[in-house]
Parts: structure tokens; C-alpha cells; sequence
């Protein structure tokens, strides 16, 4: 959990962590929920980024993708490339809807915010 904000709810703590988020680098929704203290919660990562998009937070959710690496939240985007075209203007090659290099380009909460 983010320093100072044990009194926010979950779906802001995932907002706090995704905005922690380098240009260029991209999490998983099992790495946000285990770096929050929920292991098993990262089907509930994915419906917070969902919310972020009604709600007037600036979240950037095209990082966050599964655990290979795949574009599993781009249907609830504008349209269905804006996820991938997001990605691209950080420089992420994306290729059928796989982060290229995913390994590389992974963010690990739990290790960069320590």
C-alpha cells in the first residue's frame, strides 16, 4: 500500500500504484493486487482500472496488462486499438496483442517501490 494512504480504498490504492507507473514500462493486474496485499485479487485491479474510466482520475491503465503480457483490457478502452496505440507512443511494441518484450519492459511494484 502506498505510504500514507491506509485509509484509501482498494480501487484508489490501485490508482495511486498505476499512476507509479514509468512512460515506457508495463504491470500486471496479479503485481498491483500482490504489491496491495491481495495476492489473489487481480481480477479486482481490473475492474478498479475499469472504474478509473468513469471517473474523472487521469490513470494510466494501458500499462497494466496480464501476466504474459496481453492486451486483455483493451476492450474497455475509446476504441479497441487505443490501448495498444497508447502503448506505442511510450515506445512498447505490441504485436497481436502481446507486449513485445515483456519480460524487459515489466514493472514490479513490490521491487521498485520499496
Amino acid at each position: 500500500m502506498p505510504a500514507g494512504k491506509e485509509d484509501y480504498s482498494f480501487f484508489e490504492n490501485v490508482f495511486e500504484v498505476v499512476k507509479l507507473i514509468p512512460v515506457g514500462r508495463v504491470t500486471s493486474y496479479g503485481a498491483i493486487a500482490a504489491y496491495l496485499g491481495s495476492k489473489g485479487s487481480a481480477r479486482m485491479v481490473g475492474w478498479a482500472l475499469i472504474s478509473s474510466h468513469q471517473q474523472n482520475v487521469n490513470v494510466p491503465a494501458y500499462r497494466v496488462v496480464n501476466r504474459n503480457g496481453l492486451l486483455t483490457g483493451k476492450q474497455h478502452f475509446a476504441t479497441p486499438t487505443a490501448m495498444q496505440e497508447s502503448l506505442e507512443q511510450e515506445g512498447i511494441e505490441v504485436k497481436d496483442d502481446r507486449v513485445v518484450n515483456f519480460d524487459k519492459l515489466f514493472w514490479d511494484p513490490a521491487k521498485e517501490l520499496l
